[in-house]
């Protein structure tokens, strides 16, 4: 299924707010789950038990369900993503499948071992892309911003005072 609607390239800011947001909810689950996982220790850094790299395994897991589902799934991407506007499409703006979507997950390990440059390329490549989305073949979208335009009609005077009506429309921003 193709996007429908006014979609642009998603930029660097954009995304790192996504990301943040995003961060912060699996910051909220990972604590909940240590906490009932390691118990109040954990918390408060005591000393690690012998489960705590199970727990790493079963919490990395976890941040590959969150971003490979959500990002193959009918929203197309993360609370984050979603919460920005943004959706996850492959080269021609379809639905990614949940196997793209891993490679995507894995992909970020080496834009992130390489001083996170491959991050940056979003800044500077054509399409907005990371190597992350060149590797997996995906682009980030955001929806083109409505931007509310009003027209003022004048329908007369009162006293010296000049008397308008203000009516107004959405424009689409339509660069992509």
């Amino acid at each position: 299924m193709t996007i429908t609607g006014d979609y642009r390239f998603a930029g660097f800011w954009i995304r790192v707010l996504a990301y943040i947001i995003d961060a912060i909810v699996i910051w909220i689950v990972v604590g909940i789950v240590t906490y009932l996982a390691l118990g109040r220790s954990a918390m408060t850094g005591g000393a690690p038990s012998s489960g705590s790299s199970a727990l790493g395994l079963i919490l990395l897991v976890f941040e590959w369900l969150y971003f490979a589902g959500l990002e193959s799934s009918a929203w197309r991407g993360t609370l984050g993503k979603k919460a920005c506007g943004l959706i996850v499409a492959d080269l021609e703006g379809d639905r990614i499948s949940f196997l793209r979507a891993t490679g995507r997950f894995f992909a970020k390990i080496i834009s992130a071992i390489i001083l996170l440059i491959g991050f940056m390329m979003v800044g500077w490549t054509h399409r907005k892309q990371g190597l992350h989305d060149k590797i997996a073949g995906t682009l980030v979208l955001r929806r083109a911003a409505q931007v509310f335009t009003p027209t003022v009609h004048e329908v007369g005077h009162i006293g010296g005072m000049r008397v308008t009506t203000q009516v107004g429309g959405i424009d689409t921003d339509q660069r992509m």
